[in-house]
């Protein structure tokens, strides 16, 4: 997977665009990684539904649970799939709709300067190997493309929206995560 600085987009990964975006601000500097998690239904994995849902195509009558958020336009610049499939579906460029209402470092519409990745999961469940490998792979790409995300400035969806959203979850190991970056970071 390798990123394609003018253009936001990835090679070697799925491309599966969301209408579900706009354009950043002139000027706006890509500052914040959020992490999320996500599974439709919930608790099921490799249904091809997470798609579905972020590009409007989501059946409600599939299934009980989507009749509740069919009215949503939502998306995220990545999905990483329990097998490490890694979905881009808005160029990092661009504004994907990934935070809602939250708030960082005192500033409000996290949207605006920050890049969603969503893993395939619940807030319950443990994240798969390669779901921390593609994670970390992809994570190294975007710091080093902005700079200004450095590791204090990579949270969960709970941290910038507390009390309303609980993603990426208990389940989440962060220590982990952050630990495969700081490997590579010593040794490239």
């Amino acid at each position: 997977m390798q990123l394609d600085r003018a253009t936001g987009w990835f090679a070697g990964v799925c491309h599966c665009p969301s209408p579900n975006c706009n354009a950043r601000a002139e000027g706006e500097v890509i500052s914040l990684l959020v992490i999320h998690n996500i599974s439709l239904p919930p608790a099921q994995f490799g249904t091809g539904k997470v798609q579905e849902f972020f590009q409007n195509r989501l059946d409600a009558s599939e299934h009980p649970y989507f009749e509740g958020i069919k009215h949503l336009r939502v998306s995220a610049h990545f999905l990483v799939e329990r097998d490490g499939k890694v979905t881009q579906f808005v160029s990092c460029l661009d504004r994907a709709w990934h935070a809602g209402v939250s708030c960082f470092d005192g500033r409000e519409a996290c949207n605006d300067f920050s890049i969603g990745i969503e893993l395939e999961g619940t807030d319950e469940l443990p994240f798969t190997d390669a779901q921390y490998q593609a994670l970390q792979t992809l994570t190294r790409q975007i710091q080093a493309a902005w700079p200004a995300i450095g590791t204090e400035r990579i949270q969960g969806h709970s941290d910038i929206a507390p009390g309303r959203k609980t993603d990426p979850g208990d389940a989440f190991d962060w220590p982990r995560y952050r630990a495969g970056l700081k490997d590579k970071e010593e040794h490239p």
